[in-house]
């Protein structure tokens, strides 16, 4: 579900989102980055972020800044980037501009421009979507006699 709390206990837990929209970056390239500092303190992801080589880095790390600058807001008790968690960092495709390239003999050659939706969230408590995930005993699967299956090779 979009816009969904990854945070158990988010009674007590602060959350603070950033979102970049439309940048020129492919989504396949920004999920390199991303997926450097997804589960990080936020400290540390920007030590990461600021040496990173590619070029959607300094993108995020302004991105991070940001999201950390909203946690400080939402709670002035924060004093540092050093007290919060990325909790999630997601990157979705945007719009893909389509652009034609001469070829030979009359031909053109499709272009796509691709850009990428990108957010990132912080929080101060540490806990990520594989945190839940793994506390979840509950085996999912379509077929019913399988599940019951599984369940049984997970109690041996």
């Amino acid at each position: 579900m979009i816009g969904e709390q990854l945070v158990p206990n988010t009674e007590d837990a602060l959350i603070a989102r950033a979102i970049l929209r439309d940048i020129r970056h492919t989504p396949q390239k920004a999920r390199r980055i991303v997926d450097l500092v997804r589960g990080m303190r936020a400290d540390e992801a920007l030590n990461v972020l600021k040496f990173a080589p590619q070029a959607a880095g300094s993108d995020v790390y302004t991105l991070l800044n940001s999201a950390i600058a909203n946690a400080k807001a939402k709670n002035p008790a924060i004093r540092d980037a050093s007290e919060l968690w990325v909790v999630e960092a997601l990157v979705d495709e945007g719009r893909t501009m389509k652009r034609f390239r001469p070829r030979a003999q009359g031909r053109g050659f499709r272009i796509l421009k691709r850009s990428s939706h990108i957010s990132v969230a912080v929080s101060d408590v540490k806990a990520t979507s594989k945190d839940i995930s793994r506390t979840s005993t509950k085996v999912q699967t379509r077929n019913p006699k399988r599940a019951e299956v599984s369940a049984k090779g997970a109690t041996k």
